[in-house]
């Protein structure tokens, strides 16, 4: 079904992605827009045979495809999903429609032709249909193509700024620090938790117990000390005065990724790190792991951790799950993204030259302006507003 957008330019229809009729496409597609600049490394990203595998998981998704309809060639595609998440007010939570907007790709021969703007022209209008309030989209602060697209095309204003950091799995187990307890939570418990962790925090899904509850979702740990375990409460009806707290999420089983195009000097160099830390696991050699063919990360989400100590608790639940991922033999890194703000950023162990310093966020206002029965005020504050924000905003791993 075509969207009221295919009239410009004359030879562009947008529509709905057709798995049946679109896929083998699509995949050749994606493939076209993989291109390497001459002597730079890429990052590659592999969606598995699955274009629509990044918002599969949500409910309320889509994609759409631009077609030349002269060549019958799909040129472009971007992907949507709408969800309902808090916007942080410290007195009162309040829930919105949130759609996000990731997945734009244009072929390189038809950019700068209004292709991509159509695109989120089409999702946008999609998201209004479906009840959507705001959109957002992230992209790196290098990616200045993008941004320019988002920010002065389609009238998104830069909101929040966030970290993405990435830490390899070596060949070496990461020793955990004495007198820390890590418990498994199970999903309802784990619900509870994070309800009462993340009340003030952006972002944070109203579905969490659905995340929870994903084949995905690899568990939820939280670090305790141990002189705190004849205290535990199972129930968790009130929470330790000092823990860390996160999730798990297999990307690996959604997409992979993979780097091409480095030297044959570095390349030699990351396999000899491999070999020394292989022989000599004692050693806790930094070694890069193989990212040269393709991997999956783990993500961990739901990153929170206060009182005495908390930052040992984060420590060595960060280790625990580098080790988890030490025993999967096609995850290579584990990997988290958080406010810029936030404590844990502080304390999270990362390679500086794998992570990305500013992960920037855009937003739009999709709806009508409109009073907030919470605030009495109207909805465009949320957006404007930096020193009113809460340093927590929780990352969904369906996002990333």
């Amino acid at each position: 079904m075509s969207t009221g957008f295919a009239q410009n330019p004359p030879w562009l229809v947008v529509r709905e992605y057709n798995e049946e009729k679109d896929k083998a496409a699509v995949e050749a597609f994606e493939n076209r827009c993989d291109f390497q600049q001459a002597g730079k490394p890429s990052l590659v990203t592999n969606l598995l045979g699955d274009p629509l595998c990044r918002v599969r998981h949500f409910p309320l998704h889509v994609m759409l495809v631009a077609e030349h309809v002269e060549k019958s060639e799909i040129v472009g595609g971007i992907r949507g999903c709408i969800k309902t998440v808090s916007k942080g007010e410290h007195q009162h939570r309040a829930y919105i429609k949130m759609a996000y907007v990731l997945g734009l790709r244009v072929s390189p021969p038809h950019r700068q032709l209004g292709v991509g703007t159509k695109l989120v022209q089409c999702l946008e209008e999609w998201c209004k249909r479906n009840g959507a309030d705001y959109a957002y989209m992230a992209t790196d602060s290098y990616n200045e193509a993008s941004l320019n697209l988002f920010t002065l095309k389609c009238d998104y204003i830069r909101f929040r700024s966030l970290t993405i950091l990435v830490q390899p799995v070596h060949a070496h187990n990461k020793p955990l620090i004495s007198g820390v307890v890590i418990k498994q939570l199970d999903p309802k418990l784990a619900s509870a938790v994070y309800c009462k962790t993340f009340g003030d925090s952006e972002f944070f899904p109203e579905d969490i117990d659905v995340i929870l509850h994903n084949k995905l979702n690899l568990g939820t740990f939280m670090a305790i000390p141990k002189s705190y375990v004849d205290h535990w409460d199972p129930e968790m009806t009130i929470l330790p005065p000092s823990f860390a707290i996160l999730s798990i999420w297999n990307t690996k089983e959604v997409f992979r990724f993979q780097v091409k195009g480095v030297s044959p000097l570095t390349y030699a160099e990351c396999a000899g790190s491999r070999v020394l830390d292989t022989l000599m696991p004692c050693l806790r050699l930094p070694s890069v792991p193989n990212f040269f063919k393709q991997f999956g990360v783990y993500f961990l989400y739901g990153l929170h951790m206060r009182g005495y100590g908390a930052s040992r608790l984060m420590k060595s639940l960060c280790a625990h799950a580098h080790n988890m991922a030490r025993n999967d033999v096609l995850c290579r890194a584990v990997v988290a993204e958080v406010g810029k703000r936030d404590p844990v950023r502080e304390v999270m162990p990362h390679w500086r030259k794998f992570s990305w310093a500013e992960d920037i966020w855009c937003i739009k206002e999709l709806a009508t302006a409109k009073q907030d029965i919470n605030t009495n005020r109207g909805s465009h504050d949320w957006i404007t507003s930096t020193s009113k924000s809460s340093p927590v905003i929780f990352v969904d791993p369906r996002d990333f």
